[in-house]
């Protein structure tokens, strides 16, 4: 079984950055890809980010896209996601999920594992 876990969240004013990261236990992270996704209050569950297993293809959601960034480390077992340019309606919480296969990578309901998720408020 693999256990996920996120970190980095936090307050921050908009503008700023914040780097999540999802760490891995009690199996191979390094062999699954990696989505991560956020909801905020009151809406569902939204697509942000994907890595697969060998960290040389990504896929970012367009409403990100040139603000965040995917990335790993096998060696680490580590996802991080870098947050630049952070703006209010990027307030969620957000969960790292993981699958064993790249196909399904946008889709929550297609992934295996998950964290508990991570809060991340930007104030305006």
């Amino acid at each position: 079984q693999v256990q996920l876990v996120e970190s980095g969240g936090g307050l921050v004013q908009a503008g700023g950055s914040l780097r999540l990261s999802c760490a891995a236990s009690g199996g191979i992270l390094s062999s699954l890809a990696v989505s991560w996704f956020r909801q905020a209050p009151g809406k569902g569950r939204e697509f942000v980010a994907a890595v697969n297993w060998k960290g040389d293809i990504t896929h970012h959601a367009d409403s990100v896209k040139g603000r965040f960034t995917i990335s790993r480390d096998n060696t680490k077992r580590t996802v991080d996601l870098q947050m630049n340019s952070l703006k209010s309606e990027d307030t969620a919480v957000y969960y790292c999920a993981a699958r064993g296969s790249w196909g399904g990578v946008m889709d929550p309901g297609a992934m295996d594992y998950w964290g508990k998720g991570t809060l991340v408020t930007v104030s305006s």
